[in-house]
């Protein structure tokens, strides 16, 4: 089982990566602030960055370790990573697969998502003996469940793109529910991406772009290649299938997020509001969030196909994993990740 190690994130703007033998050193104004083994990390995310020296991308390219560039607000910028030395046949095959079966993959990965969905309200609905009897929790439990039969009925992956489209509205019209700390000042009205319109969907922007990237890792690691997907069409530059596999995970994303909010982790002062509207975590907030987001990763779950017991930040690795060992033709079928 791969080792988890520390995702490296890099916060202060004055920061320049360097090398130093077998370490990564973090310099501010040229002062040495952290020296870390390159054996201790398995991927460095720089926020607001100086930069960093050719050494130290030849290095992490020597070493596998992907450097990615994301903007202060989330946003992927760009990323440096090795040679690609998976296996070549197995990218073949990949290719084969989603054509032959990316209707099936999307059918799947949608119902995971719907039903995970509907276990994440059901948690709120069972620690708030309050909101069982609310009529909009229950009618979007039933569109849930509706859209896991529909969606295996359907004919095209733009039929499951559109059965998936009806479930989220519905889900996130509910979502703002689903915050049950009565001293939260944030109030959630719909999903708005580019860009975020208010703090909670800023966070929610903000941590699916941190699952993206760390599914897009993975998938590097088994030979799998991240910009070729059976369901998000493929798009210069983006990682069509990271994003299909996060389908799966949103539930852990926002379940985060809700208790970041329950327990008061994040308020009003950890968030910035530009002219244009768009709202943004500063740089205290983007703190908050990463630390609990490492924590998150360091704990603890049972994998519901492997039956064994996982770091939570393992689970894009076993996703990946599994899906490599579909492609080859190991298992019959890829199993999506189900919360129980």
């Amino acid at each position: 089982m791969r080792k988890l190690l520390n995702t490296i994130y890099i916060m202060n703007e004055q920061t320049y990566l360097t090398l130093d033998g077998e370490n990564l050193v973090c310099k501010v104004e040229k002062e040495e602030k952290l020296r870390i083994p390159f054996e201790n990390i398995e991927n460095i995310i720089c926020f607001s960055y100086m930069g960093c020296s050719p050494a130290l991308m030849g290095k992490c390219v020597e070493k596998m370790i992907p450097i990615n560039f994301i903007s202060p607000q989330g946003k992927f910028l760009a990323k440096v990573v090795g040679e690609t030395k998976g296996n070549v046949f197995l990218r073949v095959a990949q290719i084969d697969q989603f054509r032959e079966n990316g209707l099936l993959l999307a059918k799947n990965t949608m119902a995971a998502k719907f039903s995970n969905a509907r276990q994440l309200i059901r948690r709120t609905l069972h620690d708030n003996e309050n909101l069982r009897a609310d009529e909009r929790l229950k009618e979007t439990l039933d569109i849930l469940s509706n859209g896991i039969d529909r969606v295996f009925k359907a004919l095209s992956i733009e039929e499951v793109i559109g059965i998936e489209g009806n479930c989220a509205k519905a889900y996130f019209s509910i979502f703002n529910q689903l915050i049950t700390n009565q001293k939260v000042s944030f109030i959630f009205e719909y999903r708005t991406k580019r860009p975020p319109l208010d703090p909670i969907n800023a966070m929610l922007s903000f941590v699916y772009t941190l699952a993206t990237n760390e599914f897009a890792a993975a998938l590097e690691t088994v030979g799998l290649d991240s910009y070729i997907g059976f369901c998000h069409a493929m798009r210069s530059g983006r990682n069509s299938l990271a994003c299909d596999l996060v389908e799966e995970v949103r539930c852990i994303v926002e379940r985060f997020i809700i208790t970041l909010l329950n327990l008061q982790i994040v308020g009003e002062n950890d968030f910035e509001k530009q002219i244009s509207g768009a709202v943004w975590l500063n740089a205290e907030g983007r703190k908050k969030v990463l630390s609990r987001w490492q924590e998150k990763k360091r704990s603890d779950m049972v994998h519901p196909y492997l039956k064994q017991k996982i770091p939570m930040g393992l689970l894009p690795y076993v996703q990946s994993n599994l899906l490599a060992k579909y492609v080859r033709g190991d298992i019959e079928s890829y199993p999506p990740f189900l919360l129980k």
